[in-house]
């Protein structure tokens, strides 16, 4: 059996290697483009990306953030985004072990850093990535001893949906105007469903404060008269990375600790 430590380095190279194929998604997907082909190629020259220089985080660093035929800059958001999966795949494996469950919330938390990444580039967030994580999800909680109930992670996933969806109506019907798209019902609903209805209070709660903070922020920052406006998806993202790292400490906080529920 392998010693804990060296099943650890694994999970963090692991975690890079998907970041690595994360960054072909987030390119890709909103241009809908096969991410299977061509392969990993210089945005920029078209040159095909050698093996040598596709190694995650590593190869940016080595090459300076430039690709090495046209020597155009490689945004730094390849190895950003390597980094952030390895760190999720290296909390979540020490927070389940090797497990399958390590494994099926990866794949969720892989999923919201790609629809995160997407949101704040092009502002939107694809069906292919909510849509398919609700369903994945719901299918998840059938299987028997899943870590949440099919009936939670249903009234999850319709309670995500609808709670924004009433927020969005609200909100268009007092202004006339548009204040989030319709991707965070549905990314919302894929969060439901993963982890369940139990969990929306804290991630809504969390994605709104975080939100406001950095909404005070840039407009502290931004010029006069200028309008910046902020996606929701990726502060839902932070709610849930939060929540599925630290829930059994947030449970215990909200139901049993000082002032709370139970």
């Amino acid at each position: 059996m392998l010693e804990p430590e060296i099943l650890q380095w694994f999970a963090l190279v692991f975690g890079a290697v998907v970041g690595s194929f994360l960054n072909v998604v987030i390119w890709r997907l909103p241009r809908e483009e096969s991410l299977i082909r061509p392969g990993s190629h210089c945005p920029a020259c078209g040159a095909p990306i050698r093996r040598y220089d596709n190694i995650p985080i590593v190869s940016w660093l080595l090459l300076r953030g430039r690709c090495r035929s046209c020597r155009a800059g490689i945004s730094v958001r390849y190895p950003l985004v390597e980094l952030f999966s390895a760190l999720l795949s290296f909390f979540l494996f020490q927070r389940f072990g090797a497990s399958w469950h390590y494994l099926v919330y990866f794949g969720f938390a892989a999923g919201l850093l790609a629809a995160s990444a997407i949101d704040l580039v092009h502002r939107i967030i694809p069906d292919e990535i909510s849509l398919a994580g609700t369903a994945a999800g719901l299918l998840i909680a059938l299987i028997p001893k899943a870590p949440v109930p099919f009936l939670s992670a249903l009234l999850g996933a319709l309670a995500g949906f609808l709670s924004l969806s009433l927020v969005i109506a609200g909100y268009w019907l007092l202004t006339r105007r548009e204040g989030m798209g319709m991707g965070d019902p549905k990314l919302l609903a894929a969060i439901g469903a993963f982890l369940g209805w139990q969990a929306l209070p804290f991630v809504v709660l969390a994605a709104s404060f975080t939100g406001t903070i950095v909404g005070l922020g840039m407009i502290l920052v931004q010029k006069k008269g200028r309008f910046y406006k902020i996606p929701f998806g990726p502060f839902l993202s932070l709610g849930a990375w939060i929540w599925l790292l630290f829930e059994p400490t947030l449970q215990e906080w909200i139901f049993r600790g000082p002032g709370g529920w139970g």
